[in-house]
């Protein structure tokens, strides 16, 4: 016979700590990361660009017939 898997405990809402809603104060949409929530700010509508690289030009021959 097989045997059945052990049936798991559901969390309590007093182990999972839960942090204060916030919004976007520019289009009101649910701030998720850490630095949205710090500046208010959602990564579309922040007018500092937070990318994780950074850019780089790169020299390229014309295309031919521009």
């Amino acid at each position: 016979m097989a045997q059945q898997p052990a049936q798991q405990e559901p969390l309590s809402d007093s182990s999972v700590p839960r942090l204060p809603r916030r919004w976007c104060r520019k289009c009101g949409a649910a701030l998720r990361d850490p630095v949205s929530r710090q500046r208010l700010l959602g990564p579309e509508c922040d007018p500092e660009r937070r990318t994780g690289h950074v850019r780089r030009d790169v020299e390229q021959e014309p295309l031919p017939g521009l």
